[in-house]
């Protein structure tokens, strides 16, 4: 049985205000639950209508039509869970990194989070408007990557200001990212949806690369930041693997 102070607590949690306050966050569905719990995130609560997860502590077994009312999305896998949101740990400078200036589509942010995952960026800075990783729709679409993935949340200007690595920025009219020669340690600068990088991130890249169009029309304005950021990344990866 649900209280009606854990379903108005973990309604709050689509919030990041209460996700500070409480140092809580929701993940959904078994997937994502055990790929949390495996790399060792604090359970909190776990709800759910699966009888196989029933040795979890914390566990409180819940009717379909309970677990429809606590979830957030539109069609509720078989379990919820609340995690304690882990201590930041502190950065590095060094590896391959990723930074992304104001990316506030929290899909996008999932989809890059589970990219650093599958091409082992280990490290994910972004600036304090990007999306909130611990937001509902983040860590659904993490697809439990969101544990393997240190986030931080930093000032840009200041974390690229000392840095000695190569910095790269995604652009339009970059140099053709197939053509280049590519370290196997630098930042890789991904912009905002509709407006792309700041002036003043800008200002700190050492190099402007891009994704050139193919084909005979040449029409598509842009890629999504996530897919772009899939397409440098994997070019990086080839290019240091050869």
């Amino acid at each position: 049985m649900v209280s009606k102070n854990q379903t108005k607590l973990i309604s709050s949690l689509q919030f990041k205000k209460f996700r500070d306050t409480t140092g809580l966050f929701a993940a959904e569905g078994p997937k994502v639950i055990d790929e949390l719990l495996k790399e060792g995130l604090k359970l909190h609560w776990l709800f759910t209508t699966d009888e196989a997860l029933v040795d979890l502590p914390n566990h409180y077994s819940v009717s379909d039509l309970e677990l429809k009312k606590m979830s957030f999305l539109k069609a509720p896998n078989t379990s919820l869970a609340v995690f304690h949101i882990p201590k930041q740990e502190p950065s590095i400078k060094m590896g391959l990194i990723v930074v992304l200036d104001a990316v506030r589509d929290p899909g996008n942010l999932g989809t890059i989070i589970r990219l650093c995952d599958w091409f082992g960026v280990e490290q994910l800075i972004c600036s304090p408007d990007t999306a909130d990783c611990y937001n509902p729709k983040v860590v659904q679409a993490t697809m439990g990557s969101l544990a393997r993935v240190k986030v931080h949340y930093l000032p840009l200007a200041n974390y690229l200001k000392d840095i000695e690595l190569p910095i790269f920025g995604g652009f339009m009219d970059g140099n053709n990212i197939y053509a280049e020669t590519l370290p196997s340690e630098a930042i890789i600068v991904m912009g905002n949806e509709a407006n792309g990088i700041s002036e003043e991130i800008i200002s700190k890249i050492t190099q402007k690369i891009s994704i050139p169009r193919f084909g005979k029309i040449q029409k598509a304005e842009s890629l999504n930041v996530a897919t772009a950021t899939g397409i440098l990344l994997s070019e990086f990866r080839r290019f240091t693997e050869k």
